[in-house]
């Protein structure tokens, strides 16, 4: 199962950008995207040969999150538990499919709020990284008791060291993104119950190099000197994790042959031996 996560900076103008071509290119069985900022009939209508689900944002033009699958999932669940800004919608969607044995796979797109150093959005921030955290660990209670694999992707805002930044030191408790009350969310999640599937297929480099990445900023030069973030994941149940064989990020040859400020991260799993 091809399975690919892609921040889209709206689905409309990704589409008008060259996402299509993307997608019969490197031809996905799943397709979890963030920030579509539209709603389930605008993305049933750019991608009508897909199954698509949506959790739009209750704020208009605001987050958003899709999946599209080649058939009908069999169950989908929306928002995380215990959910009550407004601000918070459209950033969690759970969809079921099943595997070979039987057991189903959850699959989940999530984007997580970006947040700014010494502004109250951080404090939403933290309150939406504990819901997640929740969520995650009953997840990981029916992962590790069979009930279910589960794979989690998407656009967590948070780099998790200096190998995921080109700019460690300049940003390192300056900028969010990079404080380490934030890189400890994803310290416990990554050792403990979950493996990050890229990381594992795709080291850092003999030199020490940071990357790859998945993110530039728009500002500068960012994208033309390779100055970007690691912050797209696959994180997934033990089970799962190894049955992955490759891990893809399919940077734009150029910054005005973008679709996105983000690239997709793809990555190929054997779900068949589930």
């Amino acid at each position: 199962m091809r399975i690919a996560s892609v921040n889209v900076n709206g689905i409309r103008a990704a589409m008008r950008k060259g996402m299509a071509e993307w997608m019969a290119s490197r031809s996905p069985d799943v397709v979890l995207m963030q920030e579509t900022r539209a709603e389930a009939e605008i993305v049933e209508e750019l991608l009508p040969e897909w199954y698509t689900t949506t959790e739009a944002s209750r704020i208009k033009g605001r987050a958003g999150v899709a999946a599209a699958l080649r058939s009908e999932p069999l169950a989908v669940r929306r928002g995380l538990p215990g959910e009550t800004s407004d601000v918070d919608s459209g950033r969690w969607l759970e969809v079921d499919v099943t595997t070979a044995s039987g057991t189903p796979l959850t699959l989940i797109t999530a984007y997580l709020h970006s947040g700014t150093a010494g502004s109250p959005t951080m404090d939403l921030k933290y309150s939406h990284l504990d819901l997640v955290e929740a969520r995650l660990s009953a997840l990981a209670g029916e992962a590790m008791s069979g009930r279910r694999h589960v794979l989690v992707v998407g656009d967590f805002n948070v780099v998790r060291g200096p190998a995921d930044i080109k700019n460690f030191r300049s940003n390192h408790n300056k900028t969010a993104g990079v404080l380490d009350t934030e890189m400890a969310y994803l310290d416990r999640w990554f050792t403990g119950a979950w493996r990050d599937v890229h990381r594992e297929l795709v080291p850092t480099a003999e030199d020490g190099a940071p990357g790859p990445f998945t993110w530039w900023s728009n500002r500068g030069k960012a994208f033309d000197n390779d100055a970007g973030w690691r912050i797209d994941y696959h994180m997934a149940s033990p089970r799962l994790a190894a049955t992955a064989s490759s891990a893809v990020v399919d940077r734009a040859p150029s910054w005005d042959t973008r679709f996105s400020d983000h690239a997709p991260l793809t990555v190929d799993y054997a779900t068949d031996g589930l």
